[in-house]
């Protein structure tokens, strides 16, 4: 038996902002939950800005348009490889150079 790629592809369903984490229930039932930190745009965001969010395609990515924040769920999965700071205090935005 083959499996496809879109077989393994998460899916969004729902999606829920809590004050700490960002919670996304998948298509196959799981829930995915990871700290907010992870993402400063919606941790500065409000509670309202956060509910106001929108599927991308099928449900691969999700979308908040009062914040311009994008996110791949496939991608959520490999996050916990990246360094992370001890706290959302310690992040600071990348400096660009002119």
């Amino acid at each position: 038996m083959t499996t496809s790629r879109t077989d393994l592809t998460p899916v969004a369903v729902n999606v829920l902002c809590t004050e700490d984490a960002l919670e996304i229930t998948l298509s196959d039932g799981r829930r995915l939950s990871v700290p907010l930190w992870w993402f400063p745009r919606l941790l500065r965001a409000t509670p309202d800005q956060r509910a106001r969010w929108e599927l991308i395609g099928q449900g691969e990515g999700i979308h908040w348009p009062d914040v311009d924040e994008d996110l791949e769920v496939e991608h959520l999965f490999s996050y916990s490889l990246r360094p992370l700071p001890a706290s959302a205090a310690d992040w600071k935005p990348p400096r660009i150079e002119p």
